[in-house]
């Protein structure tokens, strides 16, 4: 391989010392010249890498992407924060960070590069990890999900139609027995009534553990109904709109999404004395946005029920990798939002 005559290029002192990858290489693909670094990392010597093209020692993997970025080194751009693999002669991977310019007077690369292998195991570590913790949290998430899914069939199932039979027995007695004494009739009424309202109860309560309207006929008419429903029970009126593709969020996401507007409601209801609740959903781009804005008191962080609401939320917005914001001032109302990747 022939050596670079123009002492500008020579590898000063500094550049043999140091612990960072330094090379010339040459437009044709060969190394020019090498500082120790690169010798002990990829663990050739300097014949063995002056006599093969820099592309062998990179991981195949790498090699299109790496050529691919080299391409515009050499039409002018320098290469900056750029990663990627190479393979030592023992068969070692090692991740490099490098710094590269290139110079068309005299067609060679001038380059840095840093040793970021620990680094990257670090990364995949990590990553490992919160996949781990991620399947673990859809786990418990499902396994919750479907013992709340049972509990709501035997609440409509199971009570909801022995509450039915007792208003239908009730019913037959008032039927039947028309000469039934005032007080009598007045307490047989009164049964009747609350019949009705223990058959509603169970209803919603059945509902609230698990919408199986999520599942028939999607979130946008199971939230239509969950605002239609708070509106009734409480007489705040919550409108809900939608504008985003339903198709593009998981059948997990949607139910996160149903949890979160669960949760923030019954905040309104209990605590905030909203005069107006409105929950929007959003196409951005890239993501979708879940707002749920209410002209109430706002939270107050010090009470423990509402510390418990914000806690819940934003457990599950961080179980779906969401980003979660609050817009709260005391007297004049919240928004919280949710914005989520699309899936």
């Amino acid at each position: 391989m022939p050596e670079l005559e123009n002492p500008d290029f020579e590898l000063n002192p500094f550049f043999e010392l140091t612990p960072d990858l330094v090379c010339i290489a040459g437009k044709d693909g060969f190394f020019r010249k090498v500082n120790p670094a690169v010798i002990s990392k990829l663990e050739y010597s300097e014949a063995e890498l002056f006599e093969r093209l820099i592309s062998s020692f990179i991981y195949p993997e790498d090699k299109e992407m790496t050529e691919r970025e080299r391409g515009k080194l050499l039409r002018g751009e320098p290469l900056i924060n750029f990663q990627n693999r190479y393979v030592a002669k023992s068969g070692k991977i090692i991740w490099l960070h490098w710094t590269s310019v290139y110079f068309p007077d005299k067609e060679v690369v001038f380059a840095i590069a840093k040793d970021v292998t620990i680094r990257k195991q670090l990364e995949k570590e990590t990553e490992e990890k919160y996949a781990k913790f991620k399947s673990l949290t859809t786990y418990f998430k499902s396994s919750l999900e479907k013992d709340r899914k049972y509990l709501s069939i035997e609440l409509h199932e199971e009570l909801a139609q022995l509450a039915s039979v007792v208003k239908l027995d009730i019913d037959w007695v008032s039927n039947n027995s028309p000469a039934l004494p005032s007080p009598v009739k007045s307490r047989i009424d009164h049964a009747h009534a609350v019949s009705d309202l223990l058959i509603n109860a169970i209803r919603r309560i059945s509902f609230s553990i698990s919408p199986r309207m999520l599942d028939d006929l999607g979130l946008n008419e199971t939230l239509k109904w969950l605002c239609s429903e708070f509106s009734i029970l409480n007489g705040i009126p919550c409108h809900f709109e939608a504008d985003y593709n339903e198709a593009e969020i998981s059948q997990e996401i949607q139910l996160d999404f149903f949890r979160i507007c669960q949760e923030a409601l019954s905040n309104v209801m209990y605590s905030v004395l909203a005069s107006n609740v409105k929950i929007c959903i959003q196409d951005l781009g890239e993501k979708i946005n879940l707002s749920i804005f209410d002209d109430g008191k706002g939270f107050n962080f010090e009470q423990k029920n509402q510390t418990s609401v914000w806690t819940g939320i934003s457990e599950r917005v961080s179980s779906i990798n969401g980003q979660l914001s609050i817009k709260n001032e005391i007297g004049t109302g919240t928004t919280i939002s949710v914005l989520i990747d699309k899936s």
